[in-house]
């Protein structure tokens, strides 16, 4: 079996499970990075050590707060659905996320275009405003006022080119095997070595893709398992924490992880989510009020929660070795029906 062929089935198996995504939130950040000659100083009495200029605001930070929270909340809802693929070139979402993923994106877009719309139509006052500050800034400078007042003017960018700016991209794309190498009858020696070369390149590529394959799809296991870990560690802390023992919420939150896992095991961690719907069968069919009332029954959700960490701990340690095995035998399963 080629190099090429074993790399198929692992491949073949994160095709079917899920896409890649990438968003691109671009705004006009309203910033400019000042020299020291701009206030009037010479660039060779100044130093690094003691003073840094660095970018200034043109314009107060309230002008683009909408797209600065529209662009976290855009990033937070990408990554909350996905796992970073392959060293970050993209983000990998699972099926059973994207269309959730793609209605909140759309939603966040249209918050996007009617801020651009606003600040567009309101760019030539608020840049009036920003100069009239500057130019009080500026009477305090000895005879520099002119030269900064000139660069941050133009710093602004025309009015008819400001729409340009700003842009709420997402681009989905699907992951492919790539295709057999092909390699013409060669009728000299040269190109003879051209393709052994092309080969050799070929099959360092597939090395190396096998082997980040292999690391994306334990990170992304490892980092579940982490997430579990850590929420049952959280929740614990709550629980001590709190004089009127657990919550609603608390319980609420164990919940909307599992349902959340479920939606993210693109990988089939089979071990983990066992544990987890053991966890909501046995501990989540209670209300809070029930576990304050009977000391009993709390003392076995805290007894849960801990068996819940230290099993998942005990999981992520394996680094997801034993999930990557049964995962690349989806895909494999797979090609042999297909042959």
């Amino acid at each position: 079996m080629s190099q090429n062929q074993y790399n198929l089935p692992l491949l073949e198996a994160v095709c079917r499970r899920g896409v890649l995504c990438n968003t691109s939130v671009r705004y006009w950040r309203g910033c400019k990075r000042l020299k020291p000659e701009d206030l009037g100083l010479n660039p060779a009495s100044v130093s690094d050590r003691l003073i840094q200029l660095g970018h200034k605001r043109l314009v107060p930070r309230e002008a683009l707060a909408a797209f600065a929270l529209i662009e976290s909340r855009a990033h937070a809802m990408v990554e909350s659905a996905s796992f970073p693929f392959l060293g970050g070139i993209a983000r990998f979402v699972p099926n059973p996320r994207l269309v959730g993923l793609t209605d909140g994106l759309d939603k966040l877009r249209d918050e996007f275009r009617e801020a651009t719309l606003d600040f567009v139509a309101g760019y030539g006052p608020l840049r009036d405003r920003a100069m009239a500050e500057w130019r009080d800034v500026a009477e305090n400078l000895n005879g520099s006022a002119e030269h900064l007042l000139m660069t941050i003017e133009q710093s602004f960018p025309p009015a008819g080119d400001i729409t340009k700016r700003f842009a709420f991209e997402t681009r989905l794309f699907q992951v492919a095997a790539p295709e057999s190498l092909r390699i013409d009858v060669a009728e000299s020696i040269d190109q003879l070595e051209i393709a052994d070369e092309r080969s050799r390149i070929a099959q360092e590529a597939s090395r190396r893709l096998q082997g980040d394959l292999d690391g994306f799809i334990r990170e992304s296991v490892t980092t579940l398992r982490q997430e579990a870990a850590r929420l049952a560690s959280d929740v614990l802390a709550t629980i001590d924490g709190s004089e009127n023992g657990v919550h609603q919420r608390t319980l609420n939150r164990l919940s909307t992880f599992i349902d959340s896992f479920r939606s993210l095991n693109f990988a089939g961690d089979a071990q983990l989510e066992s544990t987890l719907d053991r966890f909501r069968r046995e501990l989540l069919t209670r209300s809070a009020e029930d576990y304050r009332n009977d000391a009993t029954a709390m003392a076995s959700l805290t007894e849960g929660l801990n068996l819940l960490h230290d099993n998942a701990v005990a999981m992520a340690r394996t680094e997801g070795r034993d999930v990557l095995t049964r995962f690349g035998q989806m895909g494999s399963r797979r090609l042999e029906a297909v042959g």
